[in-house]
């Protein structure tokens, strides 16, 4: 490769995004609709080279639209394709066939009282089949109870004693 095409791309490693932008334009005779240095780095670079080493042949220009038109070419999956809910995949067969979750191993048995002491208020939580009571009121996670407590994120097993921490 010649020395200014050499030269040139060096350049273009500390350049701006408007210099990157104002060269792909110079270059490619558009504005980029890329915003992503190193890809217009990537692209302003392969011109250089290939202005001064030369381009592909033509041959290999006819093989590669043949590539491209025989491609299927989307920007979004076709619908259906991403399925958002698990449970709308399942066929009924399936889903009857499916365990109920597992319930948390670290969770005591429903009927179960979990106390703590928090300064001078005694928590009792009782542990329901679906969730927990705490003062008359249903929560779906200890993780709740512990927010209503305290006012601050806990992670409900353990601000209970239910888990120990781990240590990163």
């Amino acid at each position: 490769m010649d020395q200014r095409a050499l030269s040139a791309i060096d350049t273009l490693e500390t350049a701006t995004m408007a210099d990157l932008r104002n060269k792909y334009r110079e270059l490619f005779g558009e504005a980029s609709k890329s915003s992503n240095k190193q890809f217009l780095f990537r692209r302003i670079a392969f011109r250089l080279q290939a202005n001064a080493e030369g381009d592909l042949s033509e041959r290999a220009r006819r093989r590669a639209l043949e590539i491209a038109n025989d491609a299927d070419l989307r920007t979004r999956a076709p619908r259906g394709f991403v399925v958002q809910d698990a449970n709308r995949a399942l066929s009924n067969t399936e889903q009857s066939r499916r365990s109920p979750p597992q319930r948390d191993w670290r969770l005591p048995a429903p009927g179960t009282l979990i106390t703590r002491r928090l300064h001078d208020r005694h928590i009792v939580v009782k542990v329901l089949e679906k969730g927990f009571e705490f003062e008359s009121r249903r929560y779906r996670s200890l993780s709740a109870i512990a927010r209503e407590v305290t006012g601050t994120r806990w992670n409900g097993l353990l601000f209970f004693g239910l888990a120990v921490r781990r240590d990163a």
